[in-house]
């Protein structure tokens, strides 16, 4: 065993602010190896002394004790806080647990939910994709797919998430799934739970350590920031997007009817912005109208998904604020030349064109998922989508989309077109990455108090 250096010490406490999360404090000089052991059961670097545990199933404290005697057994000493080890020695059951659970042992308990922290974790970092998901009348459902792998349906949420089913492909698993659960069928991850949304907002503040840690050496090159397509890139902030917008353009009155949702208005009275936040309210984060006059009828509407990367979503915001894109007036059929427009930095890019007896689409040339579509079947003057700019996975089943009606102003559409084709984004770390992605809005759910444990009963 190794002898302890007198200042190799490691502090584990509950964190102050996020429910049964812990913190761990590094204060010896040669920190690589207590970060390997606490990287080693699931703790995330937040600075170069500090990092962070923060789980789906709240059983954090049970997990920061398996990693306090890793550490005393490297020769590392360990302190832990009183609040903390009252929590280690406290004895918890879930208050939602499923009846069958009532026969099953502690550690039993724990393996099943340890499978669902796994599969948040998969997620969470971009190794299992969510096409899909379903409420079936009781929880959330979902089909998904690995990479490289199988799919699956998932049933439940949090620490009760199980994988289902499995099939030997994609389409194998996304056509049942919608076979069962038809018209609730919905695209994408659904929206987070209170308990993702306080995981997130803990590691929304983990940073990249210049130190090396236990995770695997392929791991590590996978998660290196890169440049990648605007369109592959992370949803990003929305709330902040809001706030910087309302900020740059004071043509905007801002209008909250209530928690749920923001509204900016024009001050023409002929353009509308909702934001609904946590996406609380079906699919759509972003839907947008305009009218021909502030008491004519409406003219076109979009909507776009709350993982649309906010890049596009700025540009967007930004065409609506020019007087071109607002499309006022009455509506004209839509004619080739309306499309050219449209789809003129796609072709410039040399996007290819698939023209079908109802579909037009321009997807990327690489093939990696992103697109726009226009449907010729819309009839004129019908307020339904028409248009569809999408990103990541299939234009049916797409990570991110925005939604137009047929008189959208193509103006717009080509100014989301020029991004879409040139707009480039650095990917930070993945697990960065996913927290920014699932981070708990300001003002949306209020973090449990310190030391709540909500999924928890004594």
């Amino acid at each position: 065993m190794h002898t302890p250096a007198p200042d190799a010490h490691v502090r584990l406490a509950l964190h102050p602010d996020h429910s049964s999360a812990v913190t761990a404090s590094i204060s010896t000089p040669n920190r690589y190896l207590a970060r390997a052991v606490l990287a080693e059961y699931g703790f995330r670097s937040t600075g170069d002394e500090t990092m962070v545990l923060a789980r789906i199933d709240h059983d954090e404290p049970h997990h920061a004790d398996k990693a306090a005697r890793a550490l005393r057994a490297s020769g590392t000493t360990v302190e832990i806080s009183p609040a903390l080890h009252e929590e280690i020695n406290t004895e918890w059951t879930y208050a939602n647990a499923p009846t069958h659970w009532q026969w099953l042992t502690q550690d039993e308990i724990r393996e099943a939910t340890e499978e669902a922290q796994r599969i948040h974790d998969d997620i969470a970092v971009g190794r299992l994709i969510i096409h899909l998901h379903a409420h079936d009348g009781w929880t959330t459902v979902a089909v998904g797919t690995y990479t490289g792998g199988r799919s699956i349906h998932l049933h439940g949420e949090d620490h009760l998430r199980t994988e289902s089913m499995v099939y030997a492909s994609e389409a194998e698993a996304v056509a049942d799934f919608h076979r069962v659960h038809s018209v609730a069928v919905r695209p994408g991850p659904a929206p987070l739970t209170d308990i993702e949304r306080d995981v997130a907002e803990v590691l929304a503040a983990v940073l990249p350590s210049a130190e090396p840690t236990a995770e695997p050496l392929h791991a590590a090159a996978e998660e290196q920031p890169q440049m990648v397509p605007i369109y592959a890139a992370g949803p990003g902030d929305h709330e902040a997007l809001l706030s910087k917008f309302f900020t740059t353009h004071g043509e905007w009155g801002k209008w909250r009817p209530h928690d749920e949702t923001t509204i900016a208005s024009h001050e023409s009275l002929t353009l509308r912005v909702e934001f609904l936040h946590g996406a609380a309210h079906g699919d759509s984060l972003w839907p947008i109208a305009a009218y021909e006059s502030p008491v004519g009828e409406r003219l076109w509407h979009a909507t776009a998904t709350p993982t649309t990367p906010v890049e596009i979503m700025r540009v967007l915001l930004d065409s609506l604020s020019t007087e071109d894109s607002w499309g006022l007036g009455a509506a004209t059929p839509i004619e080739e030349k309306d499309l050219a427009h449209a789809s003129r930095p796609l072709e410039d890019a040399g996007w290819p064109l698939k023209c079908g007896a109802r579909l037009i689409d321009w997807t990327a040339p690489t093939n990696d998922g992103a697109g726009l579509r226009f449907d010729t079947h819309v009839k004129q003057g019908n307020l339904l989508p028409a248009w569809t700019i999408w990103g990541g996975n299939t234009v049916d089943s797409p990570t991110w989309a925005i939604h137009l009606s047929t008189h959208a102003p193509t103006s717009l559409i080509q100014d989301v077109a020029f991004e879409l084709a040139h707009g480039s984004s650095r990917r930070p770390l993945l697990l960065r990455t996913s927290a920014a992605r699932l981070a708990k809005k300001p003002g949306v759910v209020p973090p449990a108090p310190a030391g709540h444990r909500p999924a928890f009963r004594r």
